[in-house]
Order: C-alpha cells, then sequence, then structure tokens
C-alpha cells in the first residue's frame, strides 16, 4: 500500500510541474491552442493505460455515451479554464480555487445523483466558500479574468467527475482517459480552425513538451498507484498539488504568499479533504470507479 501512495505523491508532483510548465508560457499562445497541442502529447500514455483485453476503438466508444460526452465536454472547458487560470494568477491561487472541486461535486451529487447530504457535508461547503472569500477577499483587491477561470476549471472537473461516478465500473479505464483526453483536443481543434493560429517557437514548443508528457506520465503513476493500493488511500494525494504550488510558485515566478490566502488556502483544503473523507464513508463510490 505505501508504493501506491508514494506513486500517488509522484503522480501529482508531475501534475503540477506539468502547469508550471504551461504557466511558463506566460499567454504566449492562445489558452486552446495550448489545450489541443498538451492534450496531444499526453496521448503518449494509452499504450502504458491501454490493458491486454482493451481494444484501441475504446479509446473513443463507450458502452455508456452520455457520461462520456459530458466527461468530455468538461475536460476541454476545465482544461482550458485551468490555462487561463494559471497565465493570470499565482500558482497557489489559481490552485486554491480549483481545489473547489469536492465541495461542487457535493452540490452536485444532491442536484445530480439526488444524493442525501449531511449536516457535515454540508458544513464543509460553507467553509469552503468562506475560505474561497478569504482568498479574494472581494472588495478589498482586483479580481480578474483569472479568478474565474479558476471557478470555472474547479466546477468543471465536478462535473467530469460526476461523469465517471454516473459511469461506474462500466466504462473501461482506457475510456474514461480518452474522454479526458480525446475530447479536449477535438474541441480545441475545432476552436484553432475558427480562431487565429499561431504556430509555436522552438522556446514554446519545448514548454508544450513539458506540459503535456509529464501531464501524461502522471497519468500512467496515478494508473500504477490505484493498481498497488486502494482508489481512496490514493486520491487525498492530489493535495500535495498545493505544497508544489507554492514552492514552484516561489522559485519559478516570484510568487508571494501573504497571512490572509495562507489561512484561505488552509480553509479551503481542509474543507475539500474532509468532504472527501466523508463521501468515502457514506457513498462508497471510490470501490465502484475507476481514478484517471
Amino acid at each position: 500500500m505505501f508504493k501506491g501512495v508514494l506513486l500517488g505523491f509522484l503522480a501529482f508532483a508531475a501534475y503540477a510541474v506539468s502547469d508550471a510548465f504551461v504557466k511558463s508560457l506566460r499567454g504566449s499562445l492562445p489558452a486552446y491552442e495550448a489545450v489541443f497541442f498538451g492534450a496531444a502529447m499526453a496521448l503518449a500514455a494509452l499504450p502504458f493505460i491501454k490493458s491486454r483485453n482493451d481494444r484501441w476503438r475504446e479509446v473513443l466508444v463507450a458502452q455508456r455515451p452520455g457520461p462520456y460526452l459530458v466527461r468530455s465536454v468538461a475536460s476541454a472547458i476545465g482544461s482550458t479554464a485551468a490555462v487561463i487560470a494559471f497565465t493570470a494568477l499565482p500558482m497557489a491561487e489559481a490552485f486554491a480555487l480549483i481545489f473547489l472541486m469536492p465541495i461542487f461535486v457535493t452540490l452536485l451529487s444532491v442536484l445530480v445523483l439526488k444524493e442525501h447530504v449531511g449536516w457535515r457535508r454540508w458544513s464543509a461547503v460553507v467553509a469552503g466558500f468562506i475560505g474561497v472569500l478569504v482568498v479574494l477577499r472581494p472588495g478589498f483587491r482586483a479580481l480578474g479574468v483569472g479568478h474565474l477561470a479558476a471557478l470555472v476549471c474547479g466546477f468543471a472537473s465536478a462535473i467530469a467527475m460526476i461523469a465517471m461516478r454516473v459511469a461506474g465500473p462500466h466504462e473501461k479505464r482506457i475510456t474514461l482517459y480518452g474522454a479526458g483526453v480525446v475530447g479536449p483536443m477535438l474541441l480545441t481543434g475545432v476552436l484553432m480552425l475558427l480562431q487565429d493560429f499561431y504556430w509555436p517557437n522552438l522556446h514554446q514548443w519545448m514548454l508544450l513538451l513539458g506540459y503535456g508528457l509529464l501531464a501524461a506520465l502522471a497519468a500512467v503513476l496515478l494508473m500504477l498507484a490505484t493498481q498497488k493500493s486502494p482508489a481512496n488511500h490514493v486520491a487525498p494525494t492530489q493535495y500535495s498539488q498545493m505544497l508544489w504550488a507554492v514552492f514552484l510558485g516561489y522559485l519559478l515566478f516570484g510568487d508571494g504568499l501573504d497571512w490572509p490566502m495562507a489561512i484561505g488556502i488552509a480553509i479551503i483544503l481542509g474543507a475539500g479533504l474532509f468532504t472527501f473523507v466523508r463521501e468515502e464513508k457514506v457513498t462508497r463510490w471510490w470501490k465502484r470507479a475507476r481514478i484517471v
């Protein structure tokens, strides 16, 4: 079990460094273009995710097309919003708002899945939004498109998670991964045809390679982690991304972190982690779904 948890930490470290690569583009390419090339390079993980009994067409063909389509569109919106957020905000601040995802999952569980949510999880929802107010401090600081994009990313990620829960054990891991990669590539590819296209220069190609290939590596590590440990032991390691965000933000981009923001981040992370623990105990859905 220890090996699985360690692989989980390594996977989310790779995700964090991948985000640092796309932030290093500093908006020199449109967000949809960065997502397209990143998703195309993330296809490199497919040979490692594909099991012996899987067929290549299952990357595109799902047993339940509805959740597949929802996950594809939500992943495209979330990935594009994430690039915008990381471009405009310090990494730690962007992650703090994106990590509202478990709170949004709770809200969508009530609205979409008709789950019963007790007072403990509702308290975590309230605490999470209080943490957002502490981070954003509306009226005391300027808010911009980056803050909205981070919130959109968190909400879109929650929709993708709900779609994965609806799919449950019916879909193979390669199909779930395909929805999260092929969907963004196709939708952002359409945007590239409709909008201006900028061919990346050598420096931008190197950053895009780091962005896409590290995300592919993270997906493979996460798959290996869940093969060695239960998913409910691996999933909390995603919160280590915040430590990487603070470290990489300071080291690479000179991002600062004041006390109100640190307190708000702690509240959001605490609420999200508590929500995860409660959902695991109450719904046990981690035992019915694959994590990708």
